[in-house]
């Protein structure tokens, strides 16, 4: 998918420039959404002023890019911990060892074995939106890149609602959609070697729940949709067909390039992003270059 950045920007949150004693800045993009963070050392401790501001701008930017973080997995789950619980990926064959919080994501393989989820993000997706308790945000650390390639789009979702057509704002109102991690699992373990077969407590862990197609920000009260090509299989009370052909209109409508900011990784990267506001997509790399990522996902709230 070719994604343009040249279209007409919205309003921005203004640049959060570093009060006495903080240290760090906040620099929104030129993008529907995504702000980095410079300045700030997160392997060592945050003081309650500096976590509030990190805090606020991520419900304001959506995305946070903290540059240049030469940090632990210890350092990694502790930072991710403020935000809330953790929550432990269903593939367990690609923790960290002694890490079961960190999801390995990369392409590498060990004695012809992966050693993480190689073809993570291939289609867009809310993280965990096929739990009781969606995510409220991953964070993801480079620990190896790619020469080329590699790079995550992000979709801004509270743009997305608010431009969404009138017909199709009254035909999802009050809706609920199904949503299951096994949607697009099977067509996923023909294309590449990266999804084990999944035992029966596996999918037991990631039975279909419903979600409302239109869910309210907790934190922020703003709207966004909340369906994805990934884990969204049908609308209740719908006929098949016409279900089918709704999700496709939102899907299609979702990821408009006017809605997307598309990071292009640097060495150290944390990036942090709300699911509960976008969804995003692995762009995907050339077969022969490795790519390592630590992942971090903290739970959210029971979407309403």
């Amino acid at each position: 998918m070719t994604v343009s950045l040249q279209a007409a920007r919205p309003a921005r949150p203004p640049v959060v420039t570093p009060r006495a004693g903080t240290g760090f800045e906040i620099r929104p993009f030129d993008a529907p959404l995504g702000a980095e963070v410079v300045g700030l050392d997160l392997s060592q401790p945050l003081s309650d002023a500096d976590f509030a501001r990190i805090h606020r701008a991520h419900l304001d930017h959506h995305v946070l890019v903290f540059r240049d973080q030469r940090i632990t997995p210890d350092e990694q789950i502790a930072f991710s911990r403020r935000f809330g619980p953790l929550q432990i990926h269903v593939l367990h064959q690609f923790q960290l060892p002694g890490h079961p919080e960190i999801l390995i994501v990369s392409n590498v393989l060990k004695d012809g074995k992966p050693i993480g989820l190689g073809d993570a993000g291939h289609f867009w997706h809310s993280d965990l939106s096929y739990k009781e308790k969606p995510s409220l945000g991953s964070l993801l650390h480079a620990q190896e890149l790619p020469a080329e390639g590699g790079d995550t789009l992000f979709a801004n979702q509270h743009l997305a609602w608010e431009t969404l057509p009138a017909e199709l704002k009254r035909a999802v109102e009050g809706r609920q959609a199904e949503h299951t991690y096994l949607a697009r699992y099977a067509e996923l373990q023909q294309r590449s070697p990266w999804r084990p077969n999944l035992t029966a407590e596996q999918i037991a862990q990631v039975k279909p729940v419903l979600q409302p197609v239109v869910r309210t920000h907790p934190e922020t009260g703003r709207r966004a949709l909340f369906v994805s090509e990934h884990f969204t299989t049908r609308i209740v009370g719908l006929p098949d067909d016409e279900s089918r052909a709704l999700l496709d209109a939102l899907f299609a409508h979702s990821v408009k390039p006017e809605f997307v900011y598309r990071h292009r990784w640097q060495p150290h990267d944390l990036v942090f992003w709300d699911n509960r506001s976008l969804l995003h997509l692995a762009a995907g790399c050339p077969a022969d270059q490795r790519r390592v990522m630590y992942r971090t996902t903290v739970e959210g709230d029971i979407p309403f």
